[in-house]
């Protein structure tokens, strides 16, 4: 059952050094605080997985905390690449960074076939794609019923999911609403699952339809207002579009993205926690 916790301590006890971790949220709700917390502690060797990164991956491999990036698509929406992801991979800076690259369809399935305690996810796709002869985790198998051609690739079962959320309630169940990712089969494949969310309520009043993740499947909650800034929480705030143009020129440059990290996240601990 999910316990409240200060995020300091969340990430203390189940974000450790070596571990596989997917931060997800799609469009909003992507966890800045969580992962701003993690450079905090200074963790590392993490393999990082998530579709889509953007700004909070090329901040945590920027500040060296990453050994290894799972992913669909890397960059900076509406602006261009992630710089501090190409530097390590081209560079080396600060360290050498391993990635392994899939379709969104791909990442997706993987996630729900790990939400089901599956060990792989079969899809359509990667027909014609170049993917396969860089990435060695993508097989093709024959369907037994139709003889089908069929692409598979390993479920996603991370050592922790990270994702942002609007609300929780005080028995652990937690409301996700506007644009849905996989944030909920992120936390269901997850051994352990962290949930940060802009306010604990009595009550979630919500709809059947709602996304809502059961606090059995949580491990810790922690409160982290406007936790997904500089991305939006739908009916709490906006996307700061300008931050998001700022970055690309922050991030180009190896001496002003380090500064931005010690003046932004390593420097503001008392004040995030």
């Amino acid at each position: 059952m999910a316990e409240i916790l200060s995020l300091d301590e969340a990430v203390r006890r189940y974000v450790h050094d070596g571990a596989t971790v997917a931060m997800e949220g799609f469009t909003h709700l992507i966890p800045f605080a969580a992962g701003h917390e993690v450079i905090r502690q200074r963790r590392r060797d993490l393999t990082l997985i998530r579709m889509t990164p953007d700004l909070i991956y090329d901040q945590l491999i920027g500040a060296g905390c990453v050994k290894k990036v799972i992913f669909s698509w890397g960059g900076n929406p509406g602006v261009g690449s992630l710089h501090r992801l190409r530097d390590a991979v081209e560079k080396g800076w600060p360290h050498k960074v391993e990635i392994l690259e899939h379709s969104h369809a791909a990442m997706a399935c993987a996630f729900e076939a790990g939400a089901a305690g599956l060990p792989l996810a079969v899809l359509r796709g990667y027909v014609g794609s170049e993917l396969p002869n860089v990435n060695d985790q993508i097989k093709f198998i024959e369907c037994p019923f139709t003889g089908e051609r069929l692409a598979a690739v390993p479920s996603v079962r991370p050592d922790v999911s990270i994702v942002h959320a609007q609300k929780a309630d005080r028995a652990g169940n937690v409301l996700v609403e506007g644009i849905i990712g996989v944030q909920k089969e992120a936390v269901l494949a997850a051994s352990r699952a962290i949930v940060t969310v802009e306010e604990i309520v009595d009550d979630l009043d919500t709809h059947p339809n709602a996304c809502v993740i059961p606090g059995w499947a949580i491990d810790a909650i922690a409160v982290a207002e406007k936790g997904s800034l500089p991305s939006y929480a739908h009916g709490y705030y906006p996307r700061d579009n300008r931050f998001y143009k700022e970055w690309d020129a922050i991030a180009r440059d190896r001496d002003a993205f380090t500064r931005w990290i010690d003046d932004n996240i390593m420097n503001t601990a008392e004040d995030a926690r």
